[in-house]
């Protein structure tokens, strides 16, 4: 049982949803996204999201490159993120972080190295957006082995004759990305969302949280009432941007985990 799989656990038993937030590691600067990072749990985040920073974002909108790229301007690496990790666990040995980004700067530090050190710093799961299935062995079956979850993403497209295959070696939850299309591009609907997510909980038992298009408080829990949970990630992103302060972008970030954890 990872902590991921506790906290889910815990959820279904209170009959709550999850709120997962995402946030960009760096972003603006290492001191800022830590202080972001230590406030959300307090601000009602169940699971994190941490993005790597990383050159060629390729599923992410423009909120979420340019948050990249300001954390890689500003000295980000891999070594960095994880560093943030561990100063976190220092204070919080419960919240599930994930690490999301893309296989490349896994690949150049290499496997192995990578995964003992993403386990020694408290890194609870993975979300590789560029690793079809068919390439499990590079990574996803060494991190189930390695006692972190590997989430994988299901989307509008993903048909019943794709899906077994999607979800064949996924553990944690299932990330249903809810519109066709980069972050932050459109609204997600729930009554979109919701037939997907019935159908995908046909043929799996693990958690479905819904992401992409989820920017208030209203649509948090519309979509968190559909699914096991939502992910906010560019409505959070878009305000550290723009450098609005910490503690008030932690108070929009409870005023969305309320949401989803009204519904």
């Amino acid at each position: 049982m990872t902590r991921i799989d506790d906290t889910f656990a815990r959820l279904r038993a209170q009959g709550k949803k999850a709120f997962v937030a995402y946030i960009m590691g760096g972003d603006p600067d290492a001191a800022t996204s830590l202080a972001v990072m230590q406030g959300l749990p307090a601000a009602g985040v169940d699971v994190i999201e941490l993005g790597m920073p990383f050159t060629d974002p390729m599923a992410d909108g423009p909120t979420i490159q340019a948050a990249g790229q300001r954390a890689l301007e500003g000295g980000m690496t891999m070594d960095k993120v994880l560093n943030m990790v561990r100063a976190f666990r220092a204070g919080d040995n419960t919240t599930p972080i994930v690490l999301m980004g893309y296989y490349n700067p896994i690949y150049s530090r290499g496997v192995d190295r990578f995964l003992k050190d993403a386990q020694d710093a408290g890194i609870d799961g993975l979300i590789v957006v560029d690793l079809p299935p068919e390439e499990d062995d590079e990574l996803c079956i060494p991190a189930q082995k390695a006692g972190l979850n590997f989430i994988r993403l299901a989307t509008p497209t993903t048909d019943d004759k794709r899906l077994p295959k999607v979800l064949q070696n996924t553990s944690g939850f299932v990330y249903y990305v809810s519109i066709t299309g980069i972050t932050g591009a459109a609204a997600a609907q729930a009554t979109d969302v919701g037939p997907e997510v019935a159908r995908i909980k046909r043929s799996t038992d693990l958690p479905i949280i819904v992401g992409f298009g989820i920017n208030t408080p209203e649509q948090a829990k519309s979509i968190a009432s559909v699914a096991d949970g939502c992910v906010v990630g560019s409505a959070i992103v878009k305000d550290i941007g723009a450098g609005v302060p910490v503690q008030d972008v932690l108070a929009k970030v409870k005023a969305l985990s309320d949401g989803a954890h009204s519904a």
